[in-house]
């Protein structure tokens, strides 16, 4: 058995409960925890593991105190994994079950309302009688993550003057390209009655009264990982979010601000917030990465066709 250039003994034999196993552990980081998960004994998890990886010959996790983590082969070897999972739920629904096939389609993201207003017009004009979509708001590291280890069709990103010369050779060592959609002017997102709101543009500097808030990038906090354009400067008052609900309340009930593109659509949060243009200029531009070798598919086509309507 092949995957992709891992070769298996033909007297072995790598099951699809075994890749299920490995999927599950990787995605949760403790074997202990994916045993509750799968009801079945820690022994006998690790025990399948630790069988997978004779077969393979190499090790796919690393065990530390700390917890479990893949190691290099093992990233790449999860990829495959995962495609086989993946074929062989296809292949049982259409042959097994004599269902119609099911679409799959995943996007990894960062916060922008415009890639969930794109997402949502791409499944009402595709959406098929069963089909499991997935829109996964995430941190940038994580996004590139997805891409590589074919969690997502495409991950979606920003690039600018500041962060495009790490993130480039990020996605090159990782076997990524980037693919622009359209550039974007940085805005200040604000509640509709913010002292700052009646302004044609703000500065950095009308901005140092009030909280900024910033989306979390857990391990990897850094301006070069930021989604937040001009995150270098020094704010007094500062509140790192994981998710665009959270960033919303704080922006209406302490007066705090983010800046992003200025790409809004409404109706995604009604009247309370509004953006505002930056007075200090950048650049943002925005764009789709895929595996090098990687070509869109047919929902992939649909959906960066519906993103480029929002180009400013």
């Amino acid at each position: 058995m092949t995957f992709g250039k891992f070769e298996i003994d033909k007297g072995e034999s790598m099951t699809i409960q075994f890749l299920r196993y490995i999927v599950s552990v990787a995605e949760i980081g403790s074997i202990t925890e994916t045993a509750k998960k799968l009801h079945i004994s820690q022994p006998s998890l690790s025990a399948a593991l630790k069988e997978a990886e004779r077969e393979v010959g190499f090790e796919i996790f690393t065990r530390s105190r700390s917890g479990i983590a893949l190691t290099k082969e093992g990233v790449e070897f999860l990829g495959y994994a995962r495609q086989v999972i993946q074929e062989m739920s296809l292949l049982e629904d259409r042959f097994i079950l004599n269902q119609p096939e099911k679409q799959r389609f995943c996007v990894s993201t960062q916060h922008y309302t415009f890639t969930a207003n794109a997402f949502v017009e791409m499944v009402q004009k595709f959406g098929r009688e069963r089909f499991e979509f997935i829109l996964n708001e995430t941190q940038t590291h994580q996004i590139l993550e997805d891409v590589r280890n074919h969690f997502c069709d495409l991950g979606i990103i920003y690039l600018c003057h500041r962060n495009e010369p790490f993130l480039r050779k990020t996605m090159d060592e990782m076997g990524l390209s980037f693919h622009e959609l359209f550039t974007a002017s940085p805005h200040v997102f604000l509640r509709a009655k913010h002292p700052l709101a009646g302004k044609e543009s703000v500065t950095l500097k009308d901005l140092q009264a009030y909280p900024r808030l910033n989306f979390l990038q857990g391990n990897y906090e850094s301006a070069d990982f930021s989604e937040e354009p001009f995150s270098t400067e020094i704010s007094e008052k500062e509140i790192r979010v994981s998710d665009r609900a959270a960033i919303v309340n704080l922006m209406i009930g302490l007066d705090g601000y983010t800046i992003s593109s200025g790409i809004f659509p409404k109706y995604l949060q009604g009247r309370q917030i509004i953006s505002v243009p930056l007075a200090e200029k950048e650049v943002m531009h925005i764009g789709y990465v895929l595996c090098r070798e990687q070509s869109l598919s047919e929902l992939g086509f649909i959906y960066v066709d519906a993103l480029k309507k929002y180009a400013t």
